[in-house]
């Protein structure tokens, strides 16, 4: 008699690891610290008209950059289109085609129309802008020819497993970044108050700015509105981080993972891709049975606090568990103090490392590398500075490239590696 054997959970496979990638430089930069696929943005016809955007040139580059290390490319062609909007896209749909784009990110369903008339064959995903919050939504977008849905922002974990029940297409969460005072970033405050239409890409963040309450007949008097004497930043959210979450997320069957940042900086988008893509990695390593419950699965703490290192408006774990409260809102300032800053990005590797500078460096600086693939930095002191003749210098500013000569050997450093220092 054969014994009988126990049921296994079965080892969910990894979600795609979709980075942002604001500037060539940034896309760069993702890829390098493990950024599966990257989403980008042309002159016009995105959200984020104010970020680096790609002209055609820039974008084939891109592309035959990305294509080269078999990372996918996904451009962002996600307006609420008005008329005049939809007079040059037709064209622009082609021309990605031809550059051979890997999908475009829609929210319009007049945009989803001409794409699908113009370019069949090339593959479309949904922008949380769409607000897929029910499995119904999900199922008529994917009749419409959608290959991925990225879903609101608002939706709780057990919302998203019951959307992966219900629907086929493939479903990709936003689990980093900024976050809207509005219904998945489907915001008019911003054309209100500066005539910048948020929806046609040209949000001036008004959610971020300071606030106070004015009284009608004395508008030269500023009331707090919370313990401020400066006012209020009422509307200004917390950081998304799902991090935590993530074994619950993979378990979900959830097919991408979405970092925000087109509008980041570099060492940002570079700091959190590389967390993102430690935590993937240690969970790719689990065995079966430890995903019976992921729920009780704990990533290793030193990935918690690298992304704390990471700065930003603090962090808030929004919908997942239910409607977020008034402690997942940042009231007193804009941002939460930064501990780290950027110091240099590697740009060949000689003798020495050579450098391009982003914060001043005096000889004797401590600094530290971020290698890729682990949140491990290795420290290093900076012995000595040359230029680019080979003259020692005793400050580097930033924009100019220096070599560095450490003090001790640091083993691991590569080109477009980053370096970073503690404030204070």
């Amino acid at each position: 008699m054969k014994e009988k054997q126990s049921k296994k959970a079965p080892r969910p496979g990894l979600p795609e690891l979709l980075a942002p990638a604001g500037s060539f430089e940034k896309m760069v930069t993702a890829i390098h610290y493990g950024a599966d696929a990257v989403y980008l943005g042309g002159p016009a016809y995105g959200l984020r008209a104010r970020a680096g955007t790609f002209d055609e040139p820039a974008m084939a580059a891109a592309v035959a950059y990305a294509h080269a290390r078999r990372v996918p490319v996904y451009v962002t062609v996600n307006i609420f289109a008005h008329n005049d909007d939809l007079a040059g896209l037709p064209d622009y749909l082609r021309s990605l085609q031809a550059l051979e784009v890997d999908a475009i990110i829609v929210a319009d369903p007049g945009v989803l129309a001409l794409a699908t008339e113009i370019v069949p064959h090339l593959p479309v995903h949904l922008s949380t802008q769409a607000n897929v919050t029910n499995v119904n939504a999900a199922r008529f977008w994917s009749r419409q020819g959608v290959r991925r849905l990225n879903l609101a922002r608002e939706l709780s974990l057990q919302e998203i497993r019951a959307l992966r029940r219900g629907c086929d297409a493939e479903l990709e969460v936003f689990v980093h970044g900024a976050l809207c005072i509005s219904y998945s970033g489907r915001c008019l405050l911003s054309h209100y108050l500066t005539g910048r239409d948020a929806n046609r890409g040209s949000c001036a963040q008004p959610c971020r700015f300071r606030y106070a309450l004015v009284e009608q007949t004395r508008p030269e008097l500023h009331y707090p509105i919370e313990e401020d004497r400066h006012g209020a930043y009422i509307l200004n959210a917390k950081d998304l981080c799902l991090l935590a979450r993530l074994p619950e997320l993979v378990a979900a069957g959830v097919d991408a993972l979405k970092i925000e940042g087109r509008m980041r900086s570099l060492f940002y988008v570079g700091s959190v891709v590389r967390v993102y893509r430690a935590a993937l990695d240690y969970l790719q390593t689990l065995d079966d049975s430890d995903w019976r419950q992921p729920e009780r699965l704990v990533l290793p703490p030193e990935l918690t606090d690298e992304i704390i290192r990471t700065g930003t408006r603090e962090l808030t774990e929004n919908f997942i568990d239910g409607p977020p409260g008034p402690t997942e809102m940042l009231y007193d300032r804009s941002r939460a103090e930064q501990p780290y800053e950027p110091v240099a990005v590697v740009r060949e590797l000689a003798s020495l490392p050579l450098v391009e500078v982003r914060n001043p460096l005096v000889v004797g600086d401590s600094i530290e590398y971020m290698h890729r693939r682990t949140v491990h930095t290795s420290p290093a002191r900076i012995e000595a500075l040359f230029d680019e003749a080979w003259q020692p210098l005793q400050r580097a500013n930033p924009g100019s490239r220096v070599y560095l000569s450490l003090a001790e050997p640091l083993p691991g450093v590569a080109v477009e590696g980053l370096f970073r220092r503690r404030k204070g």
